[in-house]
């Protein structure tokens, strides 16, 4: 059941996209489960969408600044324009978007031997170290354990520098059939010390951490792999889809919850959530005070209006202009359940974020 997590996903919202979008757009409710507390702003985030441009069919974005442009990083969706890997959009003000290329013309050899069968690459994430704009990025098969990340990277993200280059450095961490985790849904965040901390995880035992070397994009030798968070009090423990950045004096968890891909996208009650920590590696705590390891987490954002199952989301702080922003999909239920890019600003108050 964990590759429910982002492939289960490309299929289903696929299979949906051409074939099943004459459904009713009704809507059932989003019940939070397990030791989920909701946010006093989570309903009143979907009522406005401003976006425009190349916006759709847009899966698990995560977004970077170079110099003036916004480029996003999102999820393949096979059928769809751009058809190639591991597409990229770009924007001047992060509200118009164009694509303007993609990372992979094809999927990698290397990916295609590990992962038999593999149908496409998927949630990438976007970060800057070390001199080097590092895509990470995730392969696996409907329901299999047997999950790659795998990395890519470039000098630029301007094609029409001349410098401009995806190099694959091929795989990153690996699980297989048997392992407490899946490897799939890699997120980077660089502390204030240029520490790189890696968090990734899909269903099975919960969201994973293990500090990457920066030299060399890779988890340092010895790395130990920690526990962020989990739903253990849920069936399959539905979570994945982790983000972590630093705020003041607190590191932030944004996690994807509960089930993004059933049978009819109208009962889909996928929702984002967000806990605390003082350290990179926890605990994360929501604002009840519940660890996320126990299933805790406050909700901020879950199904509103003809909005369903808002996540996928990667958070995203902007060090030199100060800006906060969290995107993530959303399924339009007046357009047969499409998945649209969204994007939020995010604001604080009393440590915590608020989507505004």
């Amino acid at each position: 059941m964990g590759s429910f997590g982002r492939l289960a996903r490309v299929v289903s919202y696929l299979l949906l996209f051409l074939a099943i979008g004459c459904q009713p757009a009704t809507q059932t409710a989003a019940i939070p489960e397990g030791k989920l507390t909701t946010a006093a702003n989570a309903q009143t985030n979907l009522s406005t969408y401003e976006l425009a441009g190349n916006v759709t069919p847009v899966l698990d974005p995560s977004i970077i600044r170079q110099d003036n442009t916004y480029y996003l990083f999102s999820t393949d969706v096979l059928g769809t324009a751009p058809a190639k890997n591991l597409p990229i959009r770009c924007s001047d003000d992060h509200l118009n978007w164009r694509v303007c290329g993609s990372v992979f013309d094809q999927i990698p050899a290397w990916v295609q031997k590990e992962v038999p069968g593999v149908l496409g690459l998927w949630a990438p994430d976007i970060s800057f170290f070390n001199g080097l704009y590092h895509v990470y990025y995730t392969a696996s098969t409907l329901y299999s354990q047997r999950s790659v990340i795998g990395l890519a990277t470039n000098t630029t993200l301007d094609p029409t520098d001349p410098k401009y280059k995806w190099a694959d450095a091929g795989e990153v961490i690996a699980s297989s059939p048997g392992d407490d985790f899946n490897a799939l849904d890699p997120n980077i965040m660089v502390d204030d010390r240029g520490g790189v901390w890696m968090s990734f995880g899909s269903y099975w035992s919960g969201i994973k951490q293990l500090q990457i070397d920066p030299q060399t994009g890779r988890p340092l030798p010895g790395a130990i792999r920690s526990s962020l968070a989990e739903r253990p009090e849920v069936p399959d423990d539905p979570i994945e889809g982790a983000s972590l950045v630093k705020h003041g004096s607190y590191y932030f968890l944004f996690v994807s919850v509960d089930y993004c891909c059933r049978s009819s996208y109208v009962d889909d009650n996928y929702k984002e959530i967000v806990g605390r920590s003082t350290s990179p590696g926890g605990p994360f705590l929501d604002m009840t005070g519940t660890p996320l390891l126990e299933g805790g987490g406050t909700i901020l954002l879950q199904a509103q209006g003809e909005w369903n199952a808002p996540g996928g989301g990667t958070a995203y702080l902007d060090r030199q202009t100060g800006d906060a922003i969290l995107v993530f999909h959303a399924l339009k239920l007046t357009d047969k359940g499409t998945q649209y890019l969204w994007l939020k600003h995010i604001d604080w108050q009393n440590d915590w974020p608020v989507l505004k």
